[in-house]
């Protein structure tokens, strides 16, 4: 409603009601405020929650894990030792050849499964085909000769008889018969030496053959080929050749028996008083982390090495399937041996029951009570527990604790029951 004056000293019966003007909605500020404050409580409360969550502390968090037991009655294998390797073959070869020339033949491709004394590769031999087939027809001139040479002693030695018998009748000098017998001696000589250069002859032929023979590359034992190193038409040496490695020394293939496969690993000094002969583990590939193999220890190396401080050990894999190949990264846990002391009573033992692991990080000491902290919807919850044996960086808990839970690894100092937290990567 609008009131019109044409002036201030006008009287009251001039001033007019304007009916047509816009009313004033003096309503909607309070209508604004009202949504402002509505919409603020009900943001308020997520608000302060993610203020409260940014400011938690962030923690690093790990899985309470069970382990089965290794066999009806008996106990989880309690590992002693983690350590990491490579798988080998327990017989491996790097095959060369035993005389330089170029390669002529090649009876393999990697994965070739080939058999002890079987010819693999060969090497151009053209010029020992041709001393070979001297060094026979050497020998038979030499035989020929020596037919020739016995020939003639023969006759010699009828002649000494003959001159003999003249010389017995004083028909014939003492001269002649002499001569005779010079001459028949002279013949055996040449007999011997006949045979003699007939034994040089054969003897050449065999040095020809063991030449030929070692332009054939053969397999030292059964296996297969894992690499193959050379081709057709290349040149190779014993000693190996420009662009090759020194270490590979002229060798064309590397064969190894599948059948027997381990892993080559290295312990430090100080954790080698743990091991024990023909010790259990478990081998884990990088490849196949869901499949786990058995193991046992092979050897343990006589010698450390200094500079590192470390012992090469052997850790056979007894199960090994088609998925196990040499030069794959595997892990080893050593495990302590389960054996029954001897006399022992025979009674059936107690059903085993699984073992529930923490990571030792998780305990934490409070007031002479082991705790570990409980991760749930971002809330930290104090639980105590009562610990077992120790396993590498895991505790065996008795109670307190169920597999699958969360659990903080290494707890910040000042934390209280039911105080929120952040878990690290989320």
């Amino acid at each position: 409603m609008t009131i019109q004056s044409s002036s201030p000293s006008s009287d009251l019966s001039r001033l007019r009601i304007d009916r047509d003007a816009a009313p004033r909605r003096r309503w909607l500020p309070w209508v604004a405020l009202l949504a402002v404050a509505g919409a603020g409580a009900a943001v308020y409360p997520s608000a302060r929650a993610f203020v409260a969550e940014r400011s938690a502390p962030e923690v690093e968090v790990g899985l309470v894990t069970q382990v089965a037991p290794a066999a009806a009655g008996g106990s989880a294998a309690l590992p002693v030792l983690v350590a990491t390797g490579y798988v080998v073959a327990r017989h491996s070869s790097d095959v060369g050849v035993k005389t330089g020339g170029r390669i002529s033949r090649l009876e393999f491709e990697e994965g070739t499964k080939v058999r002890k004394g079987r010819v693999i590769a060969q090497i151009e031999h053209a010029d020992i085909d041709a001393q070979l087939e001297a060094a026979r027809r050497a020998v038979t001139e030499a035989e020929a000769a020596l037919v020739q040479m016995t020939a003639a002693r023969d006759e010699d030695a009828r002649n000494v008889e003959r001159q003999r018998a003249l010389a017995k009748d004083g028909i014939t000098t003492t001269a002649t018969l002499t001569a005779a017998e010079a001459a028949a001696a002279v013949s055996t000589a040449r007999v011997a030496s006949a045979q003699a250069a007939i034994a040089t002859a054969r003897a050449r032929v065999r040095v020809a053959e063991e030449a030929l023979e070692n332009t054939n590359v053969r397999a030292p034992f059964d296996g297969v080929v894992i690499k193959k190193r050379a081709e057709v038409g290349e040149t190779v040496s014993p000693f190996g050749v420009a662009g090759q490695a020194a270490r590979e020394g002229g060798a064309i293939a590397t064969i190894a028996d599948l059948a027997e496969l381990e892993v080559q690993t290295e312990v430090s000094e100080n954790s080698v008083a743990k091991l024990t002969s023909r010790m259990p583990a478990e081998v884990k590939l990088q490849a196949y982390q869901d499949q786990p193999y058995i193991g046992r220890l092979r050897q343990i190396f006589p010698s450390a090495d200094r500079a590192k401080s470390i012992v090469e050990v052997r850790v056979s894999i007894v199960n090994a399937d088609a998925r196990v190949k040499p030069e794959m990264t595997a892990s080893v846990t050593f495990q302590e041996p389960q054996a029954s002391a001897p006399g022992a009573s025979k009674t059936p033992a107690p059903a085993a029951v699984a073992t529930i692991l923490v990571p030792k990080r998780a305990v934490a000491q409070q007031n002479g009570q082991a705790a570990v902290w409980i991760v749930r919807e971002s809330t930290a919850t104090r639980r105590a527990v009562t610990l077992g044996r120790e396993r590498l960086d895991q505790v065996e808990v008795a109670s307190g604790v169920l597999p699958g839970e969360t659990v903080i690894l290494g707890p910040p100092p000042g934390l209280t029951d039911r105080s929120l937290v952040r878990v690290k990567g989320k």
